[in-house]
């Protein structure tokens, strides 16, 4: 009975860590007056859980709402950074626009993430990863399916003066497919992107 007792207060100890990971929070901007903002990261009730580290963070695009991630861009780290309520990094976030500050949100409750050679995956609104980083190119879900790519390259729209400029591409891809909300690959071949749109009633998202 006492060791059923030991287990049990173990099980309560263990669920009341995880739902501290998942606790929601979103981010406060306090302006400094120059360029560089003090991020802090606040509780439903208004607490202040943690001030950010300015000399880390230097762009949050994030919509004011509460969530279980924040997106940052983070000195030291290509591209966008999600971080939980305990700043521990979640993953990478793909970014839509090439050559454009432009993070993935959610829609459908998934995210596009990017792994370290680029390949795509999604995360729910929760932070956990849900169909780990595989594709070239992929969509965003519409009506539970999102359109993937394979065999793609980048097409710049026009020169650059030099690298520092801001570079330009569309993705023009040999193989066009879709996905189901497990990520499982439910078609894939010499398809047109316009030919797997209109088979599954695909539509890009409203802003």
């Amino acid at each position: 009975m006492r060791t059923r007792h030991i287990t049990t207060i173990t099980l309560v100890l263990l669920f009341c860590h995880f739902a501290y990971g998942q606790k929601k929070f979103k981010v406060k901007v306090k302006e400094t007056g120059t360029w560089r903002d003090i991020y802090c990261l606040v509780d439903e009730k208004g607490k202040v859980i943690r001030q950010l580290d300015t000399s880390k963070y230097y762009i949050s695009l994030n919509n004011g709402k509460f969530g279980y991630f924040a997106i940052f861009s983070k000195k030291g780290n290509s591209g966008w950074t999600a971080i939980d309520a305990n700043e521990n990094e979640l993953f990478k976030v793909y970014n839509t626009s090439f050559g454009e500050p432009s993070p993935d949100y959610l829609i459908e409750n998934k995210i596009r993430i990017v792994d370290k050679n680029d390949r795509i995956g999604f995360a729910n609104n929760k932070g956990e990863i849900v169909i780990r980083p595989q594709f070239e190119i992929v969509t965003s879900f519409h009506n539970g399916k999102a359109i993937i790519g394979q065999t793609c390259k980048k097409i710049p729209w026009d020169e650059h003066a030099k690298e520092a400029d801001c570079h330009h591409y569309s993705i023009v891809c040999m193989k066009h497919g879709y996905i189901n909300e497990k990520g499982v690959v439910l078609k894939i071949g010499d398809f047109s992107f316009n030919q797997i749109a209109k088979e599954i009633d695909w539509k890009m998202p409203e802003e």
